[in-house]
């Protein structure tokens, strides 16, 4: 037996087939692709999340589409973060390529043109699906660990959740968590420090400034109402095919707070609203976060645990999240550590620190007899990776070079007609694009201070007019005092001692 025909057994042993699984595409030996020696990934290690990886132009996201596109035909839905803007092609099918045939050719699969079904959803004012969420649902300890804030801060926010519970405040958007904030030390002040305590202004004044900046990243626009129900992520078409839901993200490549925010409140709330799968033989739904660096490099410590956390136990929802980005090590090792598919790219060596990183990129992959696994890095090609996967039973696969198949799908972005019709047809757009903005903390409290400003001068002026009063009756009364005292010179004059002196004199004189 040669070399290629034990590399070939050495490739497709652990390929049992036993139960549903994805092909990636054909192992390659010595540089050259081994027809029908195939790659494959059993959808039942799929929610053991993974890492496609590699320099710019490697493949990658090629890689993405092809992985999304057999996940949809296997009937399970996808979600795509789409920070470049370049996957909305995946509606229309490929118009093919010699270059494509002859691929697939080498590889030994048919290539079929195909079109799936794609939802376009949205952070922000971009046409599509919006995406919103409410300050509760969030709840204190998340908001807490997303605005990255001390711990005196962050029990401040947990007595601001209490009291907006205890009165019946909604809290739905930023604007209401500036108000109750703003509130608890101004015209709340007493009633907070009567029921919770004092509140200090210096803390309620930091907690502010991270909204503000949370805020001018787009989140004014991303919490409030109508919320998203994650459910509405597991959708399937009539013909059997999950949906793929693209979430474009092209606006906010520069507001990592924004996205991380997003990330992890959607990671939060499929967990919490997800059942509990077992052992089902498929995954429920595949999230792949392109540039995933942005999450981790503006991501705090409290924010990097939560994360961590969550891989770990996301998995056991039937939901698996895949990292898209240009170096393993943009990846935590605690993340890294939970990845059962790697599919690394192309790295380059430019430099001495490119070079340590290629390094220690090929000490995360099995050992194998077959390749040395840091030259094989800098010299694979576009469209070919080196490929790790668990089979059905968790254990790791040889690592195997691999001729990557060629996406079903346009590798281009709709027209604008057609990202028009694509969204007039879609439901979703009718569910949750009407603004809602109903009564919340915000009008509440504005109404709660105008009333209690109403109160406050309504007494003011009854308090003047009493006054006023007073002053009236106090007045009358001197003012009738006066006028019935008499002048003492009148007094005498008109007293009858001194009229009938006067007229003694008087009848005296006319006597004489």
């Amino acid at each position: 037996m040669n070399r290629q025909e034990t590399f070939f057994n050495h490739i497709t042993e652990g390929n049992t087939n036993k139960g549903e699984y994805i092909t990636l595409g054909s192992a390659m030996l010595d540089g050259s692709t081994v027809k029908n020696a195939f790659v494959n990934v059993p959808l039942k290690t799929m929610n053991r999340h993974g890492l496609i990886a590699g320099a710019t132009g490697t493949g990658k996201t090629k890689t993405l589409q092809v992985l999304a596109e057999n996940l949809s035909e296997k009937g399970i839905p996808v979600i795509l973060m789409d920070i470049k803007g370049d996957l909305s092609g995946l509606a229309q099918p490929s118009p093919g390529h010699i270059k494509i045939d002859e691929r697939h050719d080498a590889i030994g699969l048919a290539f079929e043109p195909k079109a799936f079904p794609v939802e376009i959803l949205t952070l922000s004012a971009q046409n599509g699906v919006r995406l919103r969420a409410t300050i509760s649902e969030f709840g204190p300890v998340l908001i807490s660990r997303i605005l990255d804030v001390t711990e005196t801060q962050a029990g401040i926010i947990s007595v601001i959740f209490k009291y907006c519970d205890d009165n019946k405040l909604p809290l739905l958007d930023l604007k209401d968590f500036k108000k109750i904030l703003q509130y608890a030390t101004n015209e709340g002040k007493e009633e907070f420090e009567e029921a919770y305590g004092r509140i200090s202004t210096a803390s309620t004044g930091a907690i502010l400034r991270k909204i503000v900046e949370i805020e001018q990243q787009g989140g004014d626009l991303f919490f409030g109402e109508k919320s998203f129900d994650p459910q509405d992520l597991l959708r399937i078409d009539d013909n059997g095919k999950g949906y793929i839901n693209i979430i474009r993200l092209t606006d906010i490549q520069d507001k990592p707070k924004l996205f991380s925010t997003f990330m992890l409140s959607l990671l939060a709330e499929i967990y919490s609203t997800f059942p509990e799968q077992g052992d089902t033989g498929r995954p429920e739904l595949i999230m792949f976060i392109d540039e995933a660096h942005l999450i981790f490099n503006e991501a705090s410590k409290a924010l990097l645990n939560q994360i961590e956390s969550i891989v770990k136990l996301i998995r056991s929802k039937g939901v698996g999240l895949y990292f898209v980005t240009q170096n393993p090590t943009d990846v935590p090792e605690a993340v890294l550590s939970q990845l059962g598919l790697k599919v690394q790219h192309a790295l380059r060596a430019f430099t001495a620190k490119d070079r340590k990183a290629i390094k220690l990129t090929a000490q995360n992959y099995p050992d194998t007899e077959y390749y040395d696994t840091a030259s094989v890095l800098t010299s694979l090609g576009t469209g070919e990776a080196l490929v790790s996967a668990l089979n059905e039973k968790g254990r790791p696969t040889p690592l195997a070079a691999t001729m990557m198949r060629a996406p079903m799908s346009r590798m281009d972005i709709l027209t604008d007609s057609e990202l028009k019709n694509l969204l007039n047809d879609s439901k979703l757009v009718k569910k949750y694009n009407d603004e809602v903005d109903r009564e919340s903390a915000y009008e509440m409290l504005n109404e709660k201070i105008e009333q209690a400003e109403a109160k406050e001068l309504k007494e003011k002026a009854r308090k003047e007019k009493e006054a006023i009063e007073k002053a009236e009756t106090k007045g009358r009364s001197t003012s009738t005092r006066k006028s019935t005292r008499m002048n003492p010179i009148v007094k005498v004059l008109t007293s009858a001692t001194f009229i009938r002196s006067v007229f003694g004199i008087l009848t005296k004189v006319m006597k004489k």
